[in-house]
């Protein structure tokens, strides 16, 4: 790698340039908004799914073709993404890589074929899993980026027995890079969802920094499911005796920060959406919910975080409130919604559905309607109010959201039923809106999403969340600054003593 391309890009940052950002992986720009919102320059992307990467290019670059189309990174070199974006030669196109590859790119593909990839090109022949991080290292290698943030779940520190955070960072540090990783909790830092993820960053040797990660900025209490699997993922870590240099131990919240941000503030003053009222009404139907109309504000005074969704720089809200405040057509289950306490998950859901039934079963019975158990009228009630699924199987599929606590994770899944966030409302008796999944993931209401419900769910699901990122991206352009600014006053001391010499 050429001393003489990093020393550029420093000697541009002294000048007040922003760093240029690739977001590889990059989804409907989570980790982009962030580091935007640091101030740093979002040049390009590559994202596979054709809805991401359009919500992609409309949120950055205005809807632009070239960048608001899918792009295959197994199919596209770093000097095909130039050319594609004319951003002129490569070495000099990109500042900081951020992203990581999916996890399963890694599966089963151990510490010496990590090298073997890297190596021999027609390697990943043998697996073609590892495809994706082959890529992901033939970017780094090209764009010599000052900086690489990576992002991945937890379970990454033991992925089928490898410690995959740890093995990138050999790797990387083969190719110039002082790395660490660690695993971050997303509620410390002002998002109001408990979101754990491992954190990896990466500097180039020749800034002469070591690794560390921001400080938090909010403070409460995990619930244990959260502390088990953090234990779990470092329980991992300390088995592999003499296997995890690289790891960092997370800064610590102190009690005396404010507390972290709830699902209440950050959703309630989004208009109320009765959904038992617009299914009686017919104004509620199945089928695809496009975002075509504009849904205000409800009367409430917004909190200082719904204020800071409404009015980010760069992605503040339109006049007449966001469009996307959309729900599913659930028509079972809004009763059964309505019943559910705050906390209460699918164990809970189904007791509160089995008793239902029963009232109702009861009450035809009492109206003289015969209805023999077993009989098809009884099996055709029993179907109408109780969720298929086996209470002993499934304990976390539902979940009602406490709105005095940040919500739980927000997953992919988001874009296939929903359940695991019912709002906490039973007034509502319902699941959550697209816009207020965003906004318990920290997207902005002016950020938009491409495609109906279904695939903005799951964009939101995949995303990291924008103020995670954001506090990230603030840490690393600090490092990166202060850098540049004592390489430039000692080069000015050198300068000054040749001088006298």
């Amino acid at each position: 790698m050429s001393n003489e391309v990093i020393l550029r890009k420093l000697a541009r940052l002294r000048s007040g340039g922003k760093p240029r950002v690739l977001d590889l992986f990059a989804g409907c720009g989570g980790i982009s908004l962030g580091f935007e919102a640091a101030g740093f320059e979002m040049r390009a992307s590559v994202e596979f799914d054709p809805d991401a990467a359009r919500s992609h290019g409309l949120n950055f670059h205005g809807g632009a073709p070239e960048h608001s189309q899918a792009i295959d990174i197994t199919k596209t070199t770093p000097e095909d993404l130039c050319e594609r974006m004319s951003l002129g030669g490569v070495a000099d196109a990109f500042d900081i890589v951020v992203g990581g590859p999916p996890c399963q790119a890694f599966a089963r593909v151990g510490r010496s074929k990590l090298r073997e990839i890297e190596e021999h090109p027609e390697a990943f022949i043998h697996d073609p899993r590892a495809q994706l991080y082959k890529k992901y290292l033939e970017y780094v290698d090209a764009f010599q980026p000052i900086a690489v943030l990576m992002e991945n779940v937890p379970d990454i520190l033991n992925h089928g027995g490898q410690n995959i955070a740890e093995e990138t960072c050999e790797v990387l540090a083969t190719k110039g890079y002082v790395c660490g990783y660690t695993l971050l909790n997303a509620a410390f830092y002002g998002v109001p969802q408990m979101r754990e993820r491992m954190f990896l960053i990466a500097y180039r040797k020749e800034l002469g920094v070591t690794v560390s990660f921001p400080t938090p900025t909010n403070w409460l209490v995990l619930p244990p499911g959260y502390e088990g699997s953090r234990s779990v993922a470092l329980k991992a870590l300390r088995n592999m005796v003499g296997q995890a240099h690289s790891y960092i131990t997370p800064p610590s919240a102190s009690m005396d920060l404010p507390p972290a941000v709830t699902a209440e503030e950050a959703i309630s003053d989004l208009p109320k959406i009765d959904a038992r009222h617009l299914l009686m009404t017919g104004m509620l139907s199945r089928g695809a919910r496009r975002f075509d109309t504009a849904a205000g504000y409800g009367r409430k005074k917004p909190s200082a975080y719904a204020t800071l969704m409404r009015s980010w720089s760069g992605h503040e809200a339109p006049s007449e409130g966001p469009n996307d405040h959309v729900i599913r057509y659930l028509p079972r289950d809004y009763e059964l919604f309505a019943r559910m306490n705050e906390g209460d998950q699918y164990p809970e859901a189904y007791a509160h559905a089995v008793k239902m039934f029963e009232e109702r079963l009861s009450a035809a019975r009492n109206e003289g309607r015969k209805i023999a158990e077993g009989s098809v009228k009884y099996k055709a009630l029993w179907d109408s109010i109780v969720p298929p699924y086996d209470a002993s199987k499934f304990p976390n599929k539902w979940r009602k959201i406490w709105r005095k606590q940040p919500a739980r994770t927000l997953l992919a899944h988001l874009g296939k039923d929903g359940y695991s966030h019912i709002h906490y409302d039973s007034s509502q008796a319902r699941t959550i809106s697209v816009r207020e999944a965003a906004r318990l993931q920290s997207f902005p209401d002016g950020f938009r999403f491409s495609g109906t419900m279904n695939p903005a769910f799951k964009q939101i699901g995949n995303a990291v969340p924008p103020l995670m990122a954001k506090a990230l991206a603030s840490h690393i352009l600090q490092t990166i600054r202060q850098t540049a600014t004592e390489k430039e006053k000692t080069d000015e001391s050198h300068r000054a003593a040749e001088k006298v010499s």
